[in-house]
């Protein structure tokens, strides 16, 4: 999948666009510690991989600008001055969200949508919601923390933080991103994730039906456990006699490395006495099923 120019130029576009994106993102910037302050929005549209339209104006919150929201965004009074009020500009918005999967980077701006909303009373937006946060967290877990900025700097995606617009395009950049490192397509991260230590349901089909299969590793690298359950996988807590294959996660550190060992033993003991075991990297494996390896 080629990923669009984060540093390319876009010009905003103020209708909907031609096709029906498969998902779009909105980011807001507030005026003060009031959520319903949104004094900037954008929205960006991707449709099979590409950036297919972008929105984004300026808002007067009809609140008051703290120096703290100030200093992290730069917008003031002056830059609001003559546009327009949220209730002008809601209709353009709910035309963009409505219906869609909506991305947003944490749950922030869902919050000061249905706060402006309700404050205006104006129609609450009604969209599916899919938190960037939570699907970087599950994608990239050896990252210190999933801010957005973190983020862009770790998948070299460029952007002026705190820009709606620019931010709006970053997560979208992550949830490509995640896609394709992941492997996990974009109606897999809208599932509901397994509980924590309950393993996700396979899928009814895949190239890894009927595999019953132990991962080497951190138990919450989630991510992977997805991953092989996307692709028809049974994943199990541990190596037994009915497992079929250990894959190596990536994430695997020295700390867990004694419990680390046993598992990979047993499996090789189980390989060795002829059952049908397989052992392999995660690496391989992804490969493999990406179609860069044949089986």
């Amino acid at each position: 999948m080629k990923l669009p120019d984060s540093n390319a130029p876009f010009a905003p576009d103020q209708t909907a666009p031609a096709e029906q994106p498969d998902f779009v993102v909105v980011d807001v910037e507030t005026a003060c510690a009031r959520v319903s302050s949104i004094c900037q929005i954008g929205i960006v549209g991707f449709r099979a991989g590409q950036e297919v339209f972008a929105y984004e104006t300026l808002i007067d919150p009809q609140d008051e600008f703290s120096p703290f929201n100030i200093g992290i965004h730069g917008i003031s009074p002056d830059h609001v001055a003559g546009k327009p009020a949220f209730g002008a500009i809601h209709g353009i918005i709910a035309e963009h969200l409505t219906g869609r999967v909506t991305v947003a980077h944490s749950g922030f701006d869902k919050g000061a949508l249905s706060a402006a909303c309700r404050i205006g009373g104006l129609p609450f937006i009604e969209t599916t919601w899919l938190d960037s946060v939570r699907v970087a967290k599950r994608a990239w877990p050896q990252l210190p923390n999933h801010r957005l900025n973190t983020l862009s700097s770790h998948l070299k995606i460029r952007h002026r933080h705190h820009d709606a617009l620019s931010d709006a395009r970053a997560a979208g950049m992550v949830i490509l991103r995640a896609i394709e490192d992941t492997g996990i397509d974009l109606q897999g991260w809208l599932a509901k994730p397994a509980k924590p230590g309950k393993a996700p349901r396979a899928a009814e089909t895949g190239p890894l039906k009927g595999q019953r299969i132990a991962i080497l590793g951190e138990r919450r690298d989630e991510a992977l456990a997805q991953f092989l359950a996307a692709h028809g996988a049974r994943v199990v807590s541990s190596v037994g006699t009915t497992t079929t294959m250990l894959v190596i996660s990536t994430h695997q550190t020295f700390g867990r490395w004694a419990a680390a060992h046993a598992e990979h033993h047993k499996a090789e003991k189980l390989r060795d006495s002829g059952a049908a075991m397989e052992i392999v990297t995660e690496v391989e494996l992804r490969a493999r099923l990406l179609g860069n390896l044949s089986a």
